[in-house]
């Protein structure tokens, strides 16, 4: 959990722009939370976040789920050979679905492993309300070799 903290909030400076803070990690799903900013707004008179914000918030969420699911996979190799593992992380594919206006002080952002191939790795992402309304929902796939 430490070291997906320190990566998810420290080494990746876009989401410190975002403010994503992890709050919890298990094998296949992790749990973020994210506080609303003024540089996140993007439509000013309603105060509502910017759809580009929640996408790269459930993408970066993903991303963590599958270091998540390829950390515990291989837990018996030392933590480079992991880390090392974790650099060939990429986005193949990202759909995000909007389905309510992102307004509030404080979202969840929810991401699941269900599968991790040898090669690939596919992803369901939620973005919540601070009331737990689904504002989007994501799937992605990740290459991972």
């Amino acid at each position: 959990m430490a070291v997906l903290q320190h990566l998810t909030e420290e080494f990746v400076s876009f989401n410190k722009v975002l403010g994503l803070k992890l709050e919890s990690a298990n094998a296949t799903t992790v749990t973020a939370r994210m506080e609303m900013q003024p540089h996140l707004v993007g439509h000013a008179t309603y105060n509502r976040i910017h759809g580009g914000a929640i996408s790269a918030a459930l993408d970066a969420m993903a991303g963590v789920a599958v270091m998540a699911a390829i950390g515990a996979k291989h837990m018996d190799e030392p933590v480079m050979q992991r880390a090392e593992r974790f650099a060939r992380l990429g986005t193949i594919d990202l759909r995000v679905d909007y389905m309510r206006p992102g307004i509030g002080e404080r979202f969840t952002i929810r991401a699941e492993v269900l599968r991790l191939g040898s090669r690939v790795a596919t992803t369901r992402m939620e973005f919540l309300s601070e009331q737990g309304e689904m504002l989007a929902v994501g799937m992605a796939a990740y290459i991972t070799s």
